[in-house]
């Protein structure tokens, strides 16, 4: 650990004594997770704890919001890690400098950044599937259907890339990845009224309380079998198509593997047993929805301008990534 994690386990391991009644004598940082710090405590016996610190006390809402999301979706067969609750009850600790929630550490796991191949189309496909259809009860947002167009405000897409654009004239390029991130900016600027047809001509879809954020490092993964979905939300609707597509057509693996076309049928088949009510409409349009959002959004390819400090080889391959499984995604809804 370097100089600012050694001064954090300090106050980690005696917010787990005082709030939680736990001695650890090992604190790790994790380097994964943008919007909190995470520790991993290791206790006397064995047991790994996950705590995520919060960085505000103006997080702490949602976070407990999120936590509520997160049990829920547990009594409802998906596989989540457990909540710790302080020795008063309380679903978030301060004190020590901290404001944090502790979680039960999945071990043995891993994210699905590597990509989805083999059985994990269908296990992943279940466990989504299991997922939506508890969240479809939810009472912050129940399943109605919208207008496809809903899913992308094409008009403030087009305002995004132009000003972006406009940045990249002004300042100039660097280097080889500013330059392909300002032709790709201006390639998928030019695709947004076919994304706006595209949406268009689809029925209208499935609205529901959905997981907020189901991309590739919030499904963990052991063996061919989902280990737990983490990282909920706070409850919000949004388009069910879009959250299949987030994790089915996720880049790494749409870029990666050559036989996603025959694996997402069985991610999809996989979804529908466990979720029979699921309208075949919604099924149909994950593909255009998936290219539909990623086209319209300028992540990660404005990094360069705005935090030219998380510029590494990891964004600019992932960059890349995202790019080509978008236009591989328009072609395939072009195609069908």
């Amino acid at each position: 650990m370097d100089a600012a994690d050694l001064d954090a386990a300090g106050p980690v391991a005696s917010l787990l004594a005082e709030a939680y009644g736990v001695r650890v004598g090992r604190v790790e940082r994790v380097p994964a997770g943008t919007a909190t710090d995470n520790f991993v405590a290791t206790g006397g016996d064995g047991t790994r704890l996950f705590v995520k610190a919060y960085r505000t006390l103006a997080e702490v809402p949602a976070a407990r919001a999120a936590a509520a999301l997160t049990e829920f979706a547990g009594r409802g067969g998906t596989p989540v890690p457990h909540l710790h609750r302080t020795a008063r009850g309380k679903v978030i600790a301060r004190g020590h400098g901290l404001v944090a929630s502790v979680w039960a550490f999945v071990d043995g796991a891993r994210t699905a950044e590597g990509g989805l191949r083999g059985d994990l189309w269908s296990a992943v496909g279940t466990a989504v599937g299991r997922l939506h259809r508890h969240l479809a009860t939810h009472p912050s947002a129940l399943p109605t259907t919208r207008p496809a167009a809903g899913l992308v405000d094409v008009g403030a897409a087009t305002a995004r890339y132009d000003r972006l654009l406009d940045e990249y004239r002004r300042r100039g390029v660097e280097d080889d990845f500013e330059a392909w991130a300002r032709d790709a900016l201006a390639e998928r600027r030019a695709l947004l009224p076919r994304v706006g047809r595209m949406l268009a001509a689809l029925p209208p879809l499935t609205v529901q309380t959905l997981h907020g954020d189901l991309a590739a490092p919030n499904v963990l993964l052991r063996g061919d079998a989902v280990a737990a979905v983490i990282d909920f939300q706070p409850p919000t609707e949004g388009y069910l198509a879009w959250e299949v597509a987030r994790i089915a057509c996720d880049p790494r693996t749409l870029v990666t593997n050559p036989g996603w076309r025959d694996g997402l049928p069985a991610l999809l088949d996989a979804y529908r047993l466990a979720h029979p009510a699921v309208r075949p409409d919604d099924l149909a349009a994950v593909v255009a929805a998936g290219s539909a959002y990623t086209l319209a959004s300028t992540y990660p390819l404005g990094a360069p301008v705005h935090e030219p400090g998380t510029v590494d080889d990891t964004l600019r391959t992932y960059a890349r990534q995202r790019h080509d499984a978008a236009l591989v995604m328009l072609d395939e809804v072009t195609a069908a």
